[in-house]
């Protein structure tokens, strides 16, 4: 089975633009960073003058093998083509990572490099300006990108192989997000969507036997499974249809333990066993989290201290009672704490819990002042005290009360495995809108998945997608 691959402009075009926007970063950061240390007055403000420059075309030539190096560096992370459904959060770490294992790289350069002495505050100029001018320059061509995908441009054809709850969720989720660069012909199924599914909108392309001369007569790339586990065979017969067709396949996968569980192989005296759970934070890991958590939650204590003392008059102004809200819940391994948040609602609606339920929206024991704070997260603030007492973390799974935990942990599988962690302020579930009213179910497979594959990277993931989000209105619980 064989085709000839299509190649859209945008494919040659987006990465082109990036690979130029990368250069003029990396030497505008070079160049910047020798003005700010040698040439401004600011160093001389601090009290690091400097009697004579050296000469600029060291630091021009450094440049050009920086360049060389570090496009490399990008190249082999595969940060360079469409950059579709790659968030700026993503992209932004990327940078990071490249960037600092770059500076080791001209570190060690300069270090062996006897012919010219290079500044070292200047390196770490560099290391800073690098990354923002390089951030700004991706920012920049993932907007226009977007753009583009957004008029309709470059777009990848997409279809959904399967017509079941799965399908739909995948067709729910992705559809009507030209963002992301590609457009969902439709969908293949031994029998069409339920007409209740959101997927029956979609064009039904016919049975699953028919899904490879499709994706070979239409020149498809990408295709979506959504097939229950009695569906494999089905799935493996196609596969093996598409042997030397150029496509991505993307699974998802309906066992829970696959969908959040690192599946590794590990080998003990040559017996091959599969490694489908483990512990979430080795001993470092947990030392790295709670040295990140105190020192960010500190610092946002601080940064904050203007909204703390501003929300704190506005409460105390607009309705009796005390300024933050206590209330039990559970976090690691069972443990029962005091969470703390701003009041949002009138003194003594505690005593009404029961008929509260989860999320309930347009709650009449808010005050005017407590919407605003639900929605704009506000509430939450006081939890970075929660966080300095190591009773939470900045980013883990949000902490239930003991009457829910008791009911969840008889009707949802593997529900108790969410406090192997520190619960968060945040989490992955909250960030992909699972908040509130929404299936527990759903929340558990995302606070799962997070429990095994953290890592600080991924807590900075989600904190900056929090912060995206802080301002748009939403129902919290």
């Amino acid at each position: 089975m064989t085709r000839k691959s299509k190649l859209r402009r945008g494919d040659l075009l987006i990465p082109l633009i990036t690979v130029v926007f990368d250069v003029l970063a990396i030497e505008f950061s070079f160049l910047f960073s020798y003005w700010l240390r040698f040439r401004s007055s600011l160093f001389d403000y601090l009290g690091y003058a400097y009697d004579a420059s050296p000469p600029i075309v060291g630091y021009w030539l450094g440049s050009v093998f920086v360049v060389f190096v570090w496009l490399m560096l990008f190249q082999g992370r595969r940060m360079y083509g469409a950059r579709r459904s790659v968030s700026l959060s993503d992209e932004l770490i990327s940078v990071v990572k490249v960037v600092s294992l770059g500076m080791l790289i001209v570190m060690s350069a300069a270090f062996f490099y006897r012919d010219f002495s290079y500044s070292r505050v200047v390196f770490g100029l560099i290391w800073i300006t690098s990354i923002t001018f390089i951030f700004i320059g991706r920012a920049v061509v993932q907007a226009v990108e977007r753009r583009l995908y957004r008029r309709g441009r470059h777009l990848q054809h997409a279809i959904i192989i399967g017509s079941n709850s799965l399908a739909n969720q995948v067709y729910t989720r992705l559809d009507g997000h030209p963002t992301f660069g590609f457009h969902i012909l439709g969908y293949f199924g031994d029998s069409k969507a339920h007409e209740e599914l959101k997927l029956s909108r979609a064009h039904y392309l016919g049975p699953l036997s028919d899904v490879a001369p499709y994706i070979l007569a239409r020149n498809i790339e990408l295709a979506f499974i959504a097939l229950r586990s009695k569906d494999h065979p089905s799935l493996f017969e196609l596969i093996s249809d598409c042997e030397g067709v150029n496509i991505n396949f993307m699974m998802v996968p309906d066992v829970l333990e696959v969908l959040t569980s690192q599946v590794k192989v590990k080998e003990l005296e040559g017996i091959p066993f599969l490694k489908i759970k483990s512990i979430p934070l080795t001993f470092w890991g947990r030392i790295s989290k709670r040295t990140f958590d105190i020192v960010l939650s500190a610092l946002l204590m601080i940064l904050l201290s203007p909204v703390w003392l501003l929300t704190i008059a506005l409460i105390h102004l607009g309705s009796k009672g005390p300024i933050f809200f206590q209330q039990v819940r559970v976090g690691l391994d069972g443990q029962k704490f005091n969470m703390y948040k701003f009041r949002s609602m009138k003194a003594g609606s505690e005593h009404f819990d029961e008929q509260a339920r989860l999320g309930v929206k347009d709650d009449p024991r808010r005050t005017r002042l407590g919407i605003f704070l639900r929605k704009s997260g506000l509430d939450e603030l006081p939890q970075l005290f929660n966080v300095l007492k190591g009773d939470m973390s900045l980013v883990g799974p949000r902490p239930e009360r003991i009457r829910f935990v008791e009911e969840f942990q008889e009707a949802v599988p593997k529900y108790l495995d969410r406090h192997r962690v520190k619960t968060g302020v945040t989490g992955w579930a909250q960030v992909n809108g699972l908040r509130g009213d929404t299936s527990i179910e759903e929340r558990i497979k995302y606070d799962l998945y997070y429990i095994e594959n953290w890592s600080l990277a991924f807590d900075i993931k989600i904190l900056l997608h929090t912060l995206r989000t802080a301002l748009i209105a939403k129902d919290v619980n």
